[in-house]
């Protein structure tokens, strides 16, 4: 938060503290009204932007199979560089954008990336050659490295922590809509008939239509609850307040070392990052390749394209069940992100284990696949609830996508191109990455619950995290109005698993 907005909000906040202490606490079915609002008004920014993010990152998938290896000369392992060198330039930008989220206004930093990496889209359709395609994709995972972490810090600063799993879903599902819609859009541009090729009008296309949203996102996305044009005034100081009676934590300018040192020191930090890798590997690998697995099985180009889409659709139901279940029942997000990597440990099996004429039932292993991108938004709102303090959650974030990053370099690497289209050791390996996912979310869990006992234990009380908070005063609210602390600073913080 700038120092004029802080000074701001501590003056709406003295303004308004005997207004709250009279009468005027906010009705539940207020402040049901109002987050409606605040729905209605952020998520389909979200939303749109993560499609539109998918759609610009995968696209090289979409082009494998309409002539850009031939085009542009790519010969032997060229094709998984240009897919991994994505990954480096996300890897490089993941800590300086965490620097940016506590320096910047955050809406209009996001905007203007989304800008940047549409310019940089549309550029891709005139590569000519190995090295002018790895130049652009650095480029671009530059630009898209601040955007699943920026949604994460927007979610966490207008949403309680029990909302955080359902909203980190809403806009995370735009990852598999763009997927449902994206093989169809493919098909479509690839009968285009001009001296341009498809995969070139596919790059512009999809960056023209970004660059469009990018000025609706600079316009309509605010920077925090207090300068969002949508709520009155009165609003804007609730919607502030709201999601920092539980976390202590609000929106800084002030880069806080001791926050730093803790984030490194937290054995939270390092099993997400561990989990991370192992969940991305099979991404990184399954968003390059697919298209070409698939099509291996034996079917033409346009019917490969078409049958992304019904993969796409089971991605998409992962996704939004697994987050309303975190929702609907307490403490199950771990156990949740767990069964998920089961789920697509077993596809993988079948597609991997089957033998080539069955095409049908490895193609419904390919469906299969998926499910282990519903722990993704699943594991961006553990962040969101359960590390407090605004240096430190964004420095957790920034491991994370360290890891995200690794992963998805690592993953086309396993594709070795002598072994299409079964990629047998790719299969292998990212047999054992699910597996081994799920280990480390499970022992993330195991150690939230310990924690929290222990807290129980030194404070002789037991606090449930889905309910602390709703019981504290106004007054109370309003005095820590302000704080940035930790959750090992505040030791009546309790963990949501």
């Amino acid at each position: 938060m700038e120092k004029g907005e802080l000074d701001t909000a501590s003056q709406i906040v003295t303004e308004s503290k005997g207004e709250f202490e009279d009468s005027t606490l906010i009705t539940a079915a207020e402040e049901k009204a109002l987050v409606r609002k605040i729905d209605r008004n952020l998520m389909p920014l979200l939303l749109i932007s993560y499609m539109l993010q998918f759609f610009d990152k995968t696209t090289l998938g979409y082009t494998a199979i309409l002539g850009i290896q031939a085009d542009t000369h790519l010969k032997g392992t060229d094709y998984s560089w240009v897919s991994s060198i994505f990954y480096f330039g996300y890897l490089i930008a993941s800590y300086p954008a965490s620097l940016a989220f506590v320096k910047f206004p955050l809406g209009k930093f996001l905007a203007v990336c989304v800008l940047l990496w549409a310019v940089i889209l549309i550029c891709h359709g005139a590569a000519m050659n190995f090295g002018g395609l790895m130049a652009l994709r650095f480029l671009l995972g530059v630009f898209e490295s601040t955007i699943s972490p920026g949604f994460s810090l927007i979610t966490g600063l207008w949403y309680k922590p029990s909302e955080h799993a359902s909203r980190h879903g809403l806009w995370f599902a735009g990852n598999t809509t763009a997927s449902i819609f994206g093989g169809l859009i493919a098909y479509g541009i690839s009968h285009i008939n001009s001296s341009i090729s498809a995969w070139r009008w596919l790059f512009i296309i999809f960056g023209l239509i970004t660059f469009v949203w990018g000025i609706v996102l600079f316009i309509f996305l605010p920077d925090s609850p207090l300068n969002a044009r949508f709520l009155t005034p009165d609003q804007r100081t609730y919607a502030h307040r709201r999601p920092q009676q539980e976390a202590h934590s609000f929106k800084t300018t002030e880069w806080k070392k001791d926050q730093f040192l803790e984030a490194l020191r937290d054995p939270k930090t390092w099993l997400l990052f561990f989990y991370t890798i192992c969940s991305n590997i099979p991404n990184g690998g399954f968003t390059s390749f697919s298209g070409i697995i698939v099509k291996g099985f034996g079917f033409d180009t346009f019917t490969t394209l078409l049958l992304g889409m019904p993969g796409s659709a089971f991605g998409l139901f992962y996704v939004l069940s697994s987050t309303y279940l975190a929702h609907r029942f307490k403490y199950s997000r771990c156990i949740l992100i767990a069964v998920l990597q089961l789920i697509a440990l077993a596809g993988c099996a079948m597609v991997f284990a089957l033998p080539t004429p069955n095409k049908w039932a490895r193609l419904g292993g390919i469906w299969l696949f998926p499910a282990y991108a519903g722990g993704m938004p699943l594991s961006f709102s553990i962040i969101a609830s359960d590390v407090a303090g605004y240096t430190k959650k964004t420095t957790v974030l920034a491991i994370m996508f360290i890891g995200y990053c690794v992963g998805n370099i690592v993953g086309p690497q396993l594709f070795f191109a002598h072994e299409a289209p079964r990629y047998g050791s790719a299969f292998e390996g990212i047999l054992v990455c699910l597996a081994l996912s799920a280990a480390f979310i499970l022992a993330l869990r195991q150690y939230m619950d310990w924690d929290n006992k222990r807290r129980d234990r030194e404070q002789g009380v037991h606090i449930d995290p889905e309910v602390k908070g709703s019981e504290r005063s106004t007054e109370e609210h309003l005095v820590e109005t302000g704080l940035d602390e930790t959750d090992w600073m505040n030791r009546k913080f309790r963990y949501h698993l």
